[in-house]
Formats: C-alpha cells, sequence, structure tokens
C-alpha cells in the first residue's frame, strides 16, 4: 500500500533525490516539494504555554525587586547626607529634630496614605 511520499516496493528510486526528505523508514520521499513526509515523530514535544506565565513572573518579580533595592540605596543615602538638626513645625508646637526622623515620618505616612488608597479601591471592586 502506497501513501504520499512513498513509492511502491517494487519501484526504482531517482538517483538524483538521494538523501533528499529520507524518512526514518529508509524510505525516500517523491520528490514534489508540495508534498512533505509526516515527521511529528521526529519533533520534540513543545513546552506549554504556562511555562512562559511562570518566566513572565520570575522576570517581573526579578524587576521589582531590582527596583527595590535601588530606592532603598537612595533612601539610605539620602537619609545619610541629611543628618543635621531641623526645627519642625507641628500643629500646635515647635519641636527641634534630626533631619532623618522628619524624613522617615513623612515617608512612612506616605506610605501609610497609598495603602490606604489601595485598600479602598480592592473594597469598591469587591463591591461590584
Amino acid at each position: 500500500m502506497t501513501g504520499p511520499g512513498r513509492e511502491p516496493a517494487g519501484a526504482q528510486r531517482d538517483p538524483l533525490s538521494v538523501g533528499l526528505g529520507s524518512q526514518a523508514s529508509g524510505d525516500q520521499a517523491s520528490g514534489d516539494p508540495a508534498v512533505e513526509p509526516d515527521r511529528t515523530a521526529e519533533r520534540p514535544a513543545e513546552p506549554a504555554p504556562a511555562r512562559e506565565r511562570h518566566t513572565g513572573k520570575a522576570i517581573g518579580r526579578s524587576l521589582a525587586l531590582a527596583l527595590l533595592i535601588f530606592v532603598t540605596v537612595v533612601l539610605v543615602l539620602f537619609v545619610v547626607f541629611n543628618g543635621q538638626s531641623v526645627q519642625i513645625s507641628l500643629v500646635f508646637t515647635d519641636v527641634e529634630g534630626p533631619l532623618v526622623v522628619a524624613l522617615l515620618v513623612a515617608a512612612a505616612l506616605g506610605g501609610l496614605l497609598v495603602w490606604l488608597a489601595g485598600a479602598v479601591t480592592r473594597a469598591r471592586r469587591r463591591k461590584r
């Protein structure tokens, strides 16, 4: 029985098609470029798309970690270079303290505001 790309058992082979499109069983291709032999058994299995998602997550986490390290280094340098004592004006009184403390308190309050805004946004999404 013959199929596409296979010759009958007693047929002569074309001497010019030696090595062109030979299959693992030793049969020669028909020579027609439009007919390709079935090579699914020869191809390695392709990785699942879920693998790519994990790679993207790893890259995202690496970038986030690099950004966090960069911001931390900049913040530490900023604190070290601003060590002088300053007068801090509160609502009802004035106090004298190191600029580092004032900067850290301001950064903590800013972070708290951002966290609260995110919590409000998440709560609104859950209600929908």
